[in-house]
C-alpha cells in the first residue's frame, strides 16, 4: 500500500458514513461474529450522538477521524474534541490544573475513545487488510491534526497493549494505570473457580451470595427480546440515582437506553433483582466476543451484599456459561480483589503540543509507573487465591 494514497478526513456524524464500513475497522478479526468490542460498534457510538448523550452541550464533540484508500474507508478512530475531562476515568485533572496556573490553555483538547466507558481495546481501528500499516498512519495524522489546530494535546484513552508497544515511536507520552479483571482459567462451574481461592475468601463469597439472595426475591440475568421497555424505565431510575452520586449528574440521556434497546438488546446482559414484580437493583453488562464489561448499577432499596452479587459474581456466572474470557467490571475498585478481580495493567497514550510541558507529565509518568508497579505487586501478592501447592480444608 502506497500510504502517500491514503486520505484522512474528519466526519462529525455518523450518519455519514455506513455501519458496515464502520464495523468492518471496529470489528476486523471476525466480522461475522460478536462484536470485539461493543463499544466501540457504530450502533453504540451513534446512539451516544442520536440521543444527545454526546454533542452541543456534553463537552464531547464528535470529531471521528477516517482513512480512505481509494474511497474505501480501511481506518477510523473514535475521536472528540473535549472541553473538560469529566468520563474519561484515565485522569489528567492536574495536568490541566498545572498548565493553566503556568498561563497554558489545556481545553479544548483531543479524545480517542468511546465516551464514558474505562473499557479497554484498540482505538486506532483499520480494516484487516491493512490493520499493519494503518494505524501508524491514523495515529500520525491524529497527532497533526492536534498541533495544526493549536490544540494542547491528544489523548488515547485504554488503548490496546499492541498500540501501546507499536505506536510508542510515533510521539505518544506512555502511561500505564490498573483495573482489577475477572479471568476465566477455563472454570466449568463458579464452585470450580471458587476451589481456587483460599478457604476463607471461599467462605466469605458463599455467605455474600447468600446474604444477597436474602433480600425477598428474585434475580435475574436478561438478554435480547427478553429485555423488554419497562425494564429501561426501571433500570434508568438506577442510573439516575448512581450517577447524580458519582458525577453529579448521570452523563446518559433516557433516549440512549431506548436506542441501546432498539439496536443493542443483543449486545446487553441486564441483571434485575425483583421482588413482587417490580425491580428494586440492576446491573448492566454489554458483552464482547470474548468478555463481558460492566458498565452501571443502581438500587431503589439497599439490601447487604446485593452489589456484589449484580455486578460481580452474576457477571462471573454468566463468563463461565459462555466461556467468555475476563469480566471488565469497570475503572477503580479495591474491593474486588477479595471477589477474585485480579489487577490488570491498562494502558493509555499522550501527545503535548507543548515541549517544556510535555518533559514535565514525561517525567510524572516515569515516577508513575513505577508507583503502580509497586502497588501492582502489593495488591496481587493480597490476592484471594491459594498459593500452589497448599491444601486446604474446608
Amino acid at each position: 500500500m502506497a500510504l502517500h494514497e491514503l486520505k484522512l478526513e474528519i466526519i462529525h456524524s455518523l450518519t455519514d458514513i455506513a455501519p458496515s464500513d464502520w464495523d468492518a475497522c471496529a470489528n476486523w478479526a471476525h466480522p461475522d461474529q460478536a462484536p470485539e468490542n461493543p463499544f466501540l460498534t457504530h450502533r453504540f457510538l451513534i446512539a451516544l450522538e442520536r440521543s444527545g448523550s454526546v454533542g452541543d452541550g456534553t463537552g464531547w464533540m464528535p470529531h471521528y477521524l477516517i482513512a480512505r484508500l481509494h474511497g474505501q474507508i480501511v481506518g477510523a478512530a473514535p475521536l472528540y474534541l473535549k472541553l473538560h475531562s469529566q468520563g474519561e476515568y484515565i485522569f489528567d485533572h492536574s495536568w490541566a490544573h498545572a498548565y493553566e496556573r503556568a498561563g497554558g490553555q489545556y481545553y479544548p483538547k483531543l479524545q480517542i475513545a468511546p465516551p464514558f466507558t474505562p473499557v479497554t481495546g484498540r482505538r486506532f481501528m483499520a480494516h484487516p487488510d491493512f490493520h499493519d500499516t494503518i494505524p501508524a498512519a491514523m495515529a500520525k495524522a491524529a497527532i497533526q491534526i492536534t498541533a495544526n489546530n493549536g490544540l494542547s494535546s491528544l489523548h488515547a484513552t485504554f488503548c490496546s497493549s499492541d498500540e501501546y508497544d507499536t505506536l510508542a515511536d510515533v510521539g505518544f507520552l506512555q502511561r500505564e494505570t490498573q483495573q482489577f479483571h475477572w479471568v476465566n482459567q477455563d472454570y466449568d462451574s463458579f464452585d470450580q473457580f471458587l476451589s481456587a481461592m483460599s478457604a476463607r475468601k471461599r467462605k466469605n463469597i458463599r455467605k455474600e451470595r447468600q446474604t444477597a439472595q436474602e433480600f425477598g426475591g428474585t434475580i435475574r440475568q436478561l438478554r435480547g427480546d427478553d429485555i423488554k421497555p419497562h425494564h429501561w424505565d426501571q433500570f434508568w431510575l438506577f442510573y439516575q440515582d448512581t450517577g447524580a452520586r458519582k458525577w453529579g449528574q448521570p452523563y446518559l440521556t433516557r433516549e440512549f437506553f431506548d436506542l441501546v434497546n432498539d439496536t443493542m438488546r443483543d449486545d446487553v446482559m441486564l441483571v434485575l433483582a425483583e421482588r413482587d414484580g417490580n425491580a428494586i437493583a440492576g446491573a448492566l453488562n454489554f458483552v464482547g466476543r470474548d468478555a463481558i464489561y460492566g458498565r452501571y448499577w443502581g438500587c431503589v432499596e439497599h439490601h447487604s451484599c446485593l452489589h456484589f452479587e449484580l455486578c460481580y459474581y452474576q457477571a462471573i456466572d454468566f463468563a463461565i456459561a459462555h466461556g467468555l474470557h475476563r469480566v471488565e467490571a469497570g475503572a477503580q475498585g479495591e474491593h474486588k480483589l477479595a471477589r477474585g478481580y485480579l489487577p490488570a495493567t491498562t494502558y493509555s497514550m499522550h501527545w503535548i503540543h507543548d515541549p517544556k510541558f510535555a518533559q514535565a507529565v514525561a517525567d510524572y509518568l516515569q515516577a508513575e509507573k513505577s508507583a503502580n508497579a509497586e502497588e501492582m505487586e502489593i495488591l496481587t501478592s493480597y490476592g484471594p487465591f491459594k498459593s500452589l501447592n497448599v491444601e486446604e480444608q474446608e
